[in-house]
């Protein structure tokens, strides 16, 4: 099972849930309800020093790097996330209330409606709540940036490697268990079906909102740099079909940059914007999660305002800055914001999980390939052919 990707374990899971559900004695459901129970004060624990140890190195390393071309490609990466985000929200509260109605809700949807009692509880309490974390991932991260505290940085760096290792070795292999007992649980109070049809319609609008998302960074970039819109997103797409395969903005990093200079961008510039934006642009995974977050707040009957989804918004394209280099890395990354900002539980976290790594590549492949469009964007705002080596 190691070997599978993670989103085929993740479908496996989910599958066997909803099977499994209504036929496994009650005491093993218990079991893995007890277990779910655990994963999920590890993973409350962990968020704030998700944030901290990924932020942190993030702001520092950013800061360290100031100048002219820097701030204008943080700036349209940053506002392209959020934008993303607010379009995002806009389509989603007006579209996804006429495929989630609340007389499709099953009764008793919420996240307490459990049948099965854990055989115990182990509660491990995080040790800063998530806005501490942020406050200090800022002002330590600044702190590095502009002081040169080079024995910081590093101790920075090492709890950036701790984290992601954690992640990977720990966190992202027991996800698909998390799941499995999640739905498993999800069938014994008869919920599974609606939110898997739910999900199913949702999907469909998310990739749809995804394309809509990409013309329109083309359209821009093309007004900007006065070209053919429709022709350099075409130039883009062997970019969009890797990262479809490889799920990594950083893997992708050689074929993005190799057709961003094909699309016209200097190589220079291509060899500054995308990398840094394969960290730091990420408007195709914002508005997944955003879409993903007011479905779920439909589905469990919550109220929700406009500002309070831009906040939201917002806090999430500083997070995405913090995504790491594994599958399902933003998501990880968000979990603070959902439920600090919108009062996500365990239940409702773990189906933003799934949902997200359901379509983890094409939010991959979003973020890529708009990646180019700044490139573009930013390659009209260079004074010379050396600006990067003078500014750096």
């Amino acid at each position: 099972m190691s070997r599978l990707p993670l989103l085929v374990r993740i479908l496996i899971a989910i599958a066997l849930g909803i099977l499994l559900g209504r036929i496994l004695p009650e005491w093993l459901v218990a079991a893995f309800t007890t277990f779910n129970g655990i994963f999920s004060s590890l993973l409350k624990f962990l968020i704030p020093l998700i944030i901290v140890g990924l932020v942190m190195p993030a702001i520092a390393d950013i800061g360290r790097s100031a100048g002219r071309l820097l701030l204008i490609t943080v700036c349209l990466a940053y506002g392209s996330t959020v934008l993303s985000g607010i379009f995002s929200y806009g389509i989603s509260s007006s579209v996804f209330p006429h495929l989630i109605s609340p007389t499709n809700v099953p009764t008793g949807f919420n996240e307490t409606s459990t049948a099965i009692t854990p055989y115990f509880t182990l509660a491990i309490p995080p040790l800063l709540d998530v806005m501490s974390a942020l406050v200090l991932a800022f002002i330590a991260g600044l702190g590095m940036a502009y002081l040169n505290l080079p024995r910081m940085k590093g101790v920075a760096d090492d709890l950036k490697k701790l984290i992601e290792n954690t992640i990977a070795v720990v966190v992202i292999p027991l996800l698909p268990l998390y799941i499995f007992g999640i739905f498993l649980e999800m069938t014994r109070t008869g919920q599974a079906w609606h939110i898997m049809m739910t999900f199913a319609a949702i999907i469909g609008v998310i990739f749809a909102m995804h394309i809509v998302l990409l013309l329109v960074q083309y359209i821009i970039a093309g007004a900007i740099a006065r070209r053919n819109p429709f022709r350099m997103l075409s130039t883009m797409l062997p970019a969009y079909f890797t990262a479809l395969g490889t799920s990594s903005s950083a893997a992708t990093i050689p074929v993005t940059k190799m057709q961003a200079v094909k699309m016209g961008v200097s190589e220079e510039i291509a060899s500054f914007t995308v990398p840094l934006c394969a960290t730091i642009h990420m408007s195709g995974s914002c508005m997944k999660i955003t879409a993903c977050a007011v479905a779920l707040m439909l589905m469990r009957d919550l109220p929700f305002t406009t500002p309070m989804f831009v906040g939201f918004v917002m806090m999430l394209g500083v997070m995405m800055v913090a995504s790491p280099g594994v599958p399902g890395g933003a998501i990880m990354a968000s979990l603070g914001v959902l439920s600090s900002m919108l009062g996500f539980g365990e239940q409702n976290c773990a189906l933003m999980i799934a949902l997200y790594i359901a379509m983890d590549s094409f939010g991959t492949a979003c973020n890529v390939t708009g990646d180019g469009a700044i490139s573009m964007i930013v390659d009209k705002f260079k004074t010379g052919p050396s600006v990067i080596q003078a500014e750096q």
